[in-house]
C-alpha cells in the first residue's frame, strides 16, 4: 500500500480571475488564497483548487493538454441538507442544471444538485445527509 492519504489540490482554469474569484468564494465558499503575481487558489476544506487563468505562463508542470475555462467537472461536499444547498443557489442567483438526485460519492451514497461555475465547469453539491 502505498502512503497516499488524501487528495491535496487538483486544478481548473478560469477566464476572469475576479469573476471566479467572487464565485468561488461567494457560491462555493472558498477561502480566497493569494498565491503571488495576482494569482489565487481556492481552499475548501484540507482541499485545493489551483487556479490557471489570463496571464499565466503554462510552461512547466502542467498536463499534457491543460485543463481550459470550463472544462472542469467537480464534486464539492455540502454539510447540511441538500434542500438547503439548492436554496443557497438560488439565492445567489445559481440555475440548478440537475437535481436533488442520488449520487454515491467517496463518502457513500448521497443527494446531489449539480450547476455551472461562471465559464462553464460543471460543479456538485453532494450531500450525505439523509
Amino acid at each position: 500500500m502505498t502512503p497516499v492519504t488524501r487528495l491535496d489540490h487538483v486544478v481548473i482554469a478560469v477566464s476572469d480571475w475576479r469573476v471566479a474569484t467572487d464565485f468561488y468564494r461567494d457560491v462555493v465558499g472558498a477561502e480566497v488564497i493569494g498565491v503571488g503575481g495576482g494569482r489565487v487558489a481556492f481552499r475548501i476544506g484540507p482541499t485545493q483548487l489551483s487556479v490557471h487563468g489570463p496571464g499565466m505562463d503554462l510552461a512547466g508542470d502542467v498536463a499534457r493538454l491543460p485543463v481550459r475555462p470550463g472544462k472542469s467537472d467537480v464534486c464539492l461536499v455540502w454539510d447540511g441538507p441538500v434542500e438547503a444547498a439548492v436554496a443557497h443557489l438560488r439565492r445567489h442567483g445559481v440555475e440548478v442544471e440537475t437535481g436533488p438526485v442520488p449520487r454515491f460519492g467517496a463518502g457513500g451514497p448521497g443527494t446531489s444538485v449539480y450547476f455551472r461555475d461562471p465559464d462553464g465547469s460543471l460543479l456538485e453539491f453532494i450531500s450525505y445527509e439523509a
